[in-house]
């Protein structure tokens, strides 16, 4: 498992947090996912052999919100 901070953009209450928490728990390979509205980040733990950049820009991007910058996992 490895863990990485991403960030996310367009967040502006709790109820964003949770949509993003659940779009990103919900890929395939994430273990766990944090996502802090004050920092505009997720914290998010995944195998990174199962688990793309593209397959989470996807899940955050169907709820509404951005990752905002180039990532590399």
């Amino acid at each position: 498992m490895t863990t990485q901070t991403i960030p996310i953009s367009g967040m502006h209450c709790n109820g964003c947090v949770r949509s993003v928490t659940n779009a990103l728990k919900n890929v395939e390979g994430v273990s766990d996912a944090e996502v802090s509205l004050a920092n505009e980040q997720a914290l998010i733990s995944f195998d990174p052999d199962s688990v793309s950049i593209e397959a989470l820009r996807k899940a955050v991007e169907a709820v509404g919100y951005q990752i905002p910058q180039p990532i590399a996992l």
